[in-house]
């Protein structure tokens, strides 16, 4: 809706409302990964198989999404692969690597728990202008960024670096 009033906000309040989104989202995450049988973490890559689409991720463009090792990615595979949500295939170009691509039935199971959610949400974002959702998209992309940034940081374990 263009013009819609919005209330004031200062960055301590938008950082609270933003801490309040992941901690429900974190919950969240968890019960639907129960649901389907998952942790979070596979239920998550499992996300971005989805999200790759026709082009099929290796086992290392998993791992380096995840932020996970390759030997963790494999654990993960082997799990998602045994709960019958991915299959893995023969990367044409190169034998020695595998693609994963998602399996029709999971992907529909999975579509299914979420379809409530995402129609809300997408509900809600109807209530904003094409322009605020602009800036609502660019935050999130941002936001993003910043947070694998710091997950790179974390990783690296260096005592003197600062998070």
């Amino acid at each position: 809706m263009d013009g819609t009033p919005r209330p004031p906000a200062d960055p301590a309040q938008a950082l609270s409302a933003m801490d309040h989104l992941i901690a429900a989202h974190l919950i969240g995450q968890q019960e639907l990964a129960r649901r389907l049988g998952l942790n979070v973490t596979d239920l998550t890559c499992f996300g971005f198989v989805l999200e790759a689409g026709e082009e099929l991720l290796t086992a290392g463009d998993l791992a380096a999404r995840a932020h996970v090792t390759t030997g963790a990615v494999t654990g993960i595979l082997n799990r998602l692969e045994r709960a019958g949500y991915v299959t893995r295939r023969p990367d044409p170009a190169d034998r020695r690597r595998v693609r994963v691509a998602p399996v029709p039935a999971a992907v529909a199971r999975v579509e299914a728990v979420y379809a409530g959610h995402y129609q809300r949400v997408t509900a809600l974002f109807a209530d904003y202008s094409p322009e605020e959702l602009s800036v609502i998209t660019d935050w999130f992309t941002r936001a993003t960024a910043l947070a694998h940034e710091y997950l790179e940081k974390l990783n690296r374990n260096d005592p003197h670096e600062e998070c």
